[in-house]
């Protein structure tokens, strides 16, 4: 994801990535978000989801969520995190599952494929890139 995208997740959920900058020792979150700037409005949605069910939440006393590294892996979209719980799981796994159905470069719905081999997840339009 481009560095302006990538500085717009970071400021808008500081809790949710206060691992930043954190050692590559303690979180992978440090590399970025290694995925095309197509699921940032994926990542930005279940941020937000994520965020505001703790705060409203706050008689659980679950621990603030933070994201440990995100990723494309396997031509959808992985989000690893550290706290929640399984509201919190299932959020990721709807959003992870939805990848599938969203291009990864351009964001869009329509004529999606993965590929065979390195697996990646593209409109028609991206396919080629």
């Amino acid at each position: 994801m481009n560095k302006e995208l990538t500085d717009k997740l970071w400021k808008k959920y500081p809790k949710i990535f206060a691992g930043k900058d954190k050692s590559i020792q303690e979180s992978l979150i440090p590399f970025e978000f290694e995925c095309g700037d197509g699921w940032y409005w994926l990542i930005d949605q279940l941020c937000n989801t994520i965020q505001n069910y703790l705060d409203s939440n706050k008689h659980l006393k679950l621990e603030q969520v933070e994201a440990t590294q995100v990723k494309e892996k396997f031509g959808r979209l992985s989000f690893y995190i550290y706290g929640g719980d399984e509201t919190i799981r299932g959020m990721i796994w709807l959003a992870e599952s939805m990848s599938y159905n969203i291009c990864e470069i351009c964001g869009s719905t329509e004529d999606i494929t993965q590929s065979s081999g390195w697996v990646y997840t593209r409109c028609s339009k991206c396919k080629e890139t």
